[in-house]
């Protein structure tokens, strides 16, 4: 994606930004109905109708519940776990919303766990906590059925627990959405911090991805002696750890501890997203899902095309102390992290402003923070604290 000079920490911790093995993997794979959709589409295998379509999708909370786990053990407030299973249903139902789908998803879970760490307790409260959080999408007119699902004793395999989210939807294929990014869209970015009506709380905006790269260089060596079990031991000594705070430590200008800034719940957009698409499905040429390599993620559905940032949301108080502590180049924190937006709709600048409108009646933030220019190659350009970068794929 970017060159650096070196190769990235967030590497060096065992995970990838880009996932560019992944791509690589299932490039040969069939890419479905409509190859550029957000997430792949299926026939409709369960109704065998030919107006009609499936999607599945599945995601983890990822390297964010070892963070849960840490912070458990720390200060044993078991609420950490209902907030964890969210991250883990948003990954899926907004990829879903982004291919399309706006009502009628059944969800599966699996849970794999080290049952000598991790009680019978915190079980319960991941399954109460997905029902706190559908039950509350309900309010806004959702049908999010959870089917049910496995929880699995793998200690030898899993360090403490891993939380997986599968989700399927069914809807006409007249109704997909299909990325066709345009020369001359504006991009209309919702921010990722905050507070919207439907949370009960200030989100920091830190979503679940980058938290290998969080946790590592913003909390303490404490952790490392008294906590081996939160990470891999064969990352580089002095990349565990290696920041200088503690969970409950607070600091200027941030309105949680830094444990609750990095264990922020991922915002969905659900409730935004059904009315996007109800009132100006057929004004959208796409929408993207800032999430598994953050401000580049749209790299993967254009060709010849500039994607111009030039008017993000100031960075979020999470993402400065990141950044600070981590002394980590900007190009590295816009390929890792969503950096104060998670989702951008590209359209046509009278819709923009509609959905700027109807996204601030909820309460979250909205701007046009970009446009789209014809070009030779495909990149991003954004315009950051230390001037220019430009993320290519």
């Amino acid at each position: 994606m970017i060159e650096v000079g070196e190769k990235l920490k967030y590497d060096l911790r065992g995970v990838s930004a880009d996932k560019n093995e992944i791509h690589d993997a299932i490039k040969h794979l069939d890419k479905g109905l409509f190859p550029n959709a957000f997430c792949k589409v299926l026939p409709d295998i369960v109704g065998h109708d030919e107006e009609y379509c499936n999607i599945m999708h599945a995601d983890t909370a990822g390297s964010k519940a070892s963070l849960a786990y840490l912070y458990w053990k720390e200060t044993g407030d078991e609420n950490v776990w209902q907030d964890l299973v969210q991250d883990a249903i948003v990954m899926n139902i907004d990829d879903l919303f982004c291919t399309g789908v706006t009502n009628d998803i059944v969800i599966s879970s699996t849970i794999t766990r080290n049952k000598n760490l991790i009680t019978g307790a915190v079980i319960k409260r991941i399954i109460e906590g997905t029902n706190i959080f559908l039950d509350g999408l309900k309010k806004y007119g959702f049908n999010i059925i959870l089917a049910g699902g496995e929880t699995a004793d793998v200690g030898d395999l899993v360090r403490t627990i891993d939380i997986g989210i599968t989700a399927f939807a069914r809807l006409p294929r007249e109704d997909v959405i299909e990325i066709n990014i345009q020369s001359g869209d504006v991009i209309v970015g919702l921010a990722s911090f905050g507070q919207a009506v439907y949370e009960t709380k200030y989100n920091s905006g830190i979503g679940s991805n980058g938290l290998t790269s969080a946790r590592h260089e913003v909390l303490n060596a404490t952790y490392k002696e008294k906590y081996p079990e939160t990470f891999d031991s064969q990352i580089p000594e002095d990349l565990i750890y290696s920041g200088n705070h503690k969970l409950t430590d607070t600091v200027e200008n941030a309105p949680l501890t830094i444990g609750k800034l990095l264990l922020s719940p991922t915002r969905t957009y659900a409730p935004i997203l059904k009315q996007v698409l109800e009132a100006h499905r057929q004004q959208l040429h796409g929408i993207i899902h800032c999430t598994g390599g953050g401000q580049g993620k749209v790299l993967h559905f254009i060709n010849e095309l500039e994607i111009v940032k030039d008017n993000l949301f100031d960075i979020p108080p999470v993402f400065n102390i990141i950044a600070n502590q981590a002394e980590m180049k900007w190009e590295e924190m816009y390929q890792v992290f969503n950096m104060g937006h998670r989702m951008e709709l590209y359209t046509d600048e009278g819709t923009a402003e509609k959905i700027i409108d109807l996204s601030e009646s909820l309460h979250v933030q909205a701007r046009i923070i970009g446009h789209v220019e014809k070009g030779s190659k495909r990149q991003v350009r954004i315009k950051s604290p230390d001037g220019k970068i430009v993320l290519t794929g």
